[in-house]
């Protein structure tokens, strides 16, 4: 094992060979007699510091249990556990993958997951979010087009759907999908054909659907926004990916794994996190989830002037103590217009801006936008 030990070589000996000879085998620095206490006060000093760096460094690399990673998702709890499980078992099979979940509860690492350990893993992992394109738009996202089929279509183009032929294709905000294309949407999963826009023949293509949502798709169904045949298409197998409240521990092993790597990125000499810290990252609610944990965890290395992340650095007020007498809805419609509010003061007022960071789409801002009256 590799001592953490900082060697100072103090000698009566001028040769410079000795030096290079001691700073090869490890030393962290080399002086010759007489000393001058004052330098060797700074490098003392210096040593002791980096010391101390590296040894919280090696802290949070133990914190964040490697054990514990799947995929690229952490989560030593009983219910990420089962997810990981439930993710291995359905990886095996072909049929379409419903995936459904909060906003920040990382959906798309579990798609990713599916695509990884299935057979596909040598073909693409397409992503696209469904309420982030216009309508009118992605149908030829999708499905393609042929040249000619519509005013700008200068070109043949391949769609989505054909793209991930031999790979997955994972349809984000699946319940943003209007009536039509869900129409589409359905043959092509009954018959794996579709037909581009503008054309005539019919392509056959080996292409895995995945969908996610986090919304209730049944509550869609019974609103005549979702079509209930669709549903149950796309709902062969299902993962319910939890909210980090319901994850215990895992919120502090998330949060080292955080701070380890932006005080990495940063070059910060950040020993941790104080124990208030811990207690309230524990306690909070996390209704933005993962995205909100990452965000303020970030946000307190950069704002951080001690050696440890407090309290106040982590911006939150003592535990559940900011939601105070709020039930769950409540909290999340005060979080959701929070961050809103904070998104697009960051992006200018540019809509596809603060939907991109909140991993929204831009409809689904607008109605945010209207629904508490902001500017």
């Amino acid at each position: 094992m590799e001592s953490a030990a900082k060697v100072i070589v103090i000698t009566g000996q001028e040769e410079r060979v000795n030096a290079l000879k001691a700073i090869r085998k490890g030393a962290y620095d080399f002086f010759n007699k007489p000393i001058d206490t004052d330098v060797l006060k700074i490098v003392l000093e210096r040593a002791f510091n980096l010391f101390e760096l590296e040894g919280e460094l090696k802290r949070l690399k133990r914190d964040s249990h490697p054990d514990d990673v799947f995929e690229g998702m952490m989560g030593s709890s009983p219910i990420m556990q089962e997810t990981f499980s439930r993710i291995r078992k359905l990886a095996t099979s072909d049929a379409p993958v419903l995936i459904t979940g909060e906003n920040g509860t990382g959906k798309e690492m579990v798609a990713r997951a599916i695509h990884n350990l299935s057979r596909r893993k040598e073909g693409e992992f397409v992503p696209i979010n469904c309420g982030a394109i216009p309508e009118n738009l992605l149908e030829s996202e999708l499905f393609g087009h042929e040249k000619g089929s519509f005013t700008g279509a200068v070109d043949r183009r391949i769609g989505l759907l054909e793209t991930a032929s031999g790979g997955t294709l994972l349809l984000d905000e699946i319940g943003e999908l209007s009536p039509p294309l869900q129409v589409k949407l359905l043959r092509f999963l009954n018959d794996g054909k579709l037909r581009r826009v503008g054309g005539s023949k019919e392509i056959e293509t080996d292409t895995r659907v995945v969908a996610s949502t986090n919304i209730d798709l049944n509550e869609s169904i019974s609103n005549g926004h979702f079509r209930e045949d669709l549903f149950y298409r796309l709902a062969v197998v299902t993962v319910e990916v939890p909210p980090l409240r319901e994850r215990g521990d895992d919120v502090v092993l998330l949060a080292n794994s955080f701070l380890r790597r932006y005080v990495e990125e940063g070059a910060k000499r950040i020993k941790g996190f104080s124990k208030s810290a811990i207690k309230s990252i524990s306690e909070y609610g996390w209704p933005g989830n993962i995205r909100e944990l990452e965000n303020r965890v970030r946000r307190a290395v950069i704002m951080a002037e001690g050696k440890q992340i407090s309290l106040d650095d982590m911006g939150l007020d003592s535990g559940k103590s900011r939601f105070a007498g709020m039930n769950l809805r409540d909290a999340r419609e005060e979080l959701e217009r929070e961050m809103a509010e904070e998104a697009l003061e960051a992006s200018k007022g540019n809509i596809s801006g603060a939907a991109q960071a909140l991993g929204i789409s831009r409809p689904t801002l607008y109605e945010i936008i209207e629904k508490h009256g902001l500017k």
